[in-house]
């Protein structure tokens, strides 16, 4: 269906480009009689609100790459390898969500990255940030459920719940190494052992949540 929508159609004796299309399909029914299209298209604000997530999770990706770098320079090389895995989850998440307005007949738009902080005080300011800016995701997505909810986009309201749930995961994971860190305090060999034991810390995570 999203292939047939991005047809070109012609009004007055001009062409009407894809985009144009798309945000007149709830105005028109012609057009879609026109282009044999008769299912549900994406509203043009639902469009919006993915993209605007689509840019916020691409500059998660970027974040916990610049994390990573900071964390490999400074011998948290456990750290490093845990936001190294995060980043690309990240950018799966946004991947993932690109595909799905382009296959509802929008169109995702690639996001543009800003440079984030390159510098950190210790581990504890890093995972501070990730917890601030993993809430800062998680109230985006609510906003985008949210929304779905108030024009009626069922479809996207489901496909969303995917996101619910991992952010639930995503809040908690930061939670519980935040908590491990001031337990650890300012003790290196506390803090040698964080770094060693972390993959094994998200692992455990992952695994009770899929159990």
């Amino acid at each position: 269906m999203a292939r047939r929508c991005q047809a070109t159609s012609t009004r007055g004796g001009s062409r009407v480009s894809k985009s144009e299309v798309l945000l007149t399909f709830d105005e028109c029914p012609r057009v879609r009689a026109r282009l044999g299209y008769f299912g549900d298209m994406m509203h043009e604000s639902i469009s919006l609100a993915l993209n605007q997530q689509i840019a916020l999770e691409g500059q998660s990706s970027h974040t916990y790459l610049t994390m990573a770098v900071w964390a490999e320079t400074k011998g948290f090389d456990g750290v490093a390898d845990f936001l190294y895995a995060h980043a690309e989850e990240e950018r799966q998440h946004m991947l993932k969500l690109m595909r799905f307005v382009n296959e509802r007949g929008a169109v995702a738009t690639v996001p543009s990255i800003h440079a984030g902080p390159t510098e950190y005080n210790g581990l504890r300011e890093v995972f501070e940030s990730i917890l601030a800016h993993e809430t800062r995701v998680t109230e985006n997505i609510n906003g985008v459920v949210d929304l779905c909810l108030q024009v009626k986009d069922y479809t996207t309201h489901n496909f969303m719940q995917w996101y619910v749930g991992e952010q639930i995961e995503e809040e908690a994971l930061a939670r519980k190494l935040l908590d491990k860190l001031a337990l650890a305090g300012d003790d290196h060999g506390a803090l040698y052992l964080f770094d060693r034991d972390i993959l094994s810390v998200m692992g455990g995570m992952q695994a009770n949540a899929g159990a």
